[in-house]
């Protein structure tokens, strides 16, 4: 298994290094390459996606969905190229790469010292998002999915974290969530993924039942943080990324713990979903997003 890891980790170890020695013109050219690479390479995810931009757009024809497809292989590869860039990045020479926009909205929810959620997604530059605001010095926790190579896992949690962020796992970080909202904290959050039964509740994502994690909503009710949407989007006009701040949600308190983790969960699903839609082409369509089936419901994929 050890070298299997190994074998598994050289040709990613090569590929991280050899882009992030290129110009970043150059990096941005070669990682959007490998994205439309993978498009034609992949055709199960290439399936899956189709067949969700089926459920989330029916009225669009089958070539306007391909389109989005391939968009998104070319937002995957130039968010690949931006992320083995990190260790040459500083504020003074990313000033003219990525900006910020809404960010007293940030400003406001920090000042209440209660902690912030920044409710994000896999859409646009949801890597890089983290990394600049840790540049600018506004470290944050990140709930990960460990990956299964621990060399790989390495690699990527070393460039993660050059600037103060901290990872942890989403299995073992349940109780430090609560803790870090008491300490006034920013934790980040990508609630835009499958989940199952108990850990999940099933809301709308576009006008069908997506099954996803309630803890975060559980936790916002309980120690009142800020939950920030928070999105990382390419501004294909300006020719940089834009990290968007909207303003804090309001959270909904009837008292019924339950009713209130699925209403604010369907909440925050809201907010992703309608990023998705300004922005379709910057959202992970290759994910099954809907595998998990209420209970008597055909499966989709």
């Amino acid at each position: 298994m050890k070298l299997r890891h190994k074998l598994e980790y050289a040709p990613v170890w090569l590929l991280v290094r050899f882009i992030g020695i290129l110009p970043r013109p150059l990096a941005r050219a070669t990682g959007i390459l490998l994205g439309y690479k993978m498009y034609f390479l992949l055709v199960r995810l290439r399936r899956v996606g189709m067949r969700n931009l089926e459920l989330a757009f029916p009225e669009k024809s089958r070539s306007e969905r391909k389109k989005i497809l391939r968009g998104v292989y070319v937002s995957l590869g130039r968010q690949l190229a931006e992320f083995c860039l990190f260790p040459r990045y500083t504020r003074e020479n990313t000033k003219n790469l990525f900006s910020y926009d809404g960010f007293e909205n940030y400003e406001s929810a920090h000042a209440r010292g209660k902690g912030i959620f920044y409710l994000t997604g896999h859409i646009g530059g949801w890597e890089i998002s983290s990394f600049l605001h840790s540049l600018h010095g506004h470290p944050m926790h990140i709930i990960v999915r460990d990956l299964d190579n621990p060399y790989v896992q390495g690699l990527v949690q070393r460039y993660r974290t050059l600037h103060g962020n901290q990872t942890h796992d989403k299995d073992d970080f349940a109780r430090g969530l609560i803790q870090a909202m008491r300490n006034g904290e920013g934790v980040g959050v990508l609630m835009d993924t499958n989940m199952t039964p108990p850990q999940g509740v099933f809301v709308d994502f576009f006008g069908e039942k997506a099954c996803t994690a309630s803890g975060i909503a559980r936790v916002a009710v309980r120690t009142d943080a800020a939950v920030i949407p928070a999105f990382m989007i390419w501004d294909s006009v300006l020719g940089r990324y834009r990290l968007r701040f909207e303003p804090a949600l309001e959270l909904v308190r009837t008292g019924d713990d339950e009713a209130d983790a699925v209403a604010n969960t369907a909440r925050f699903t809201k907010a992703i979903e309608d990023i998705v839609r300004r922005f379709p082409d910057q959202w992970l369509w290759v994910h099954r997003r809907w595998k998990t089936r209420p209970e008597g419901e055909k499966a989709i994929y």
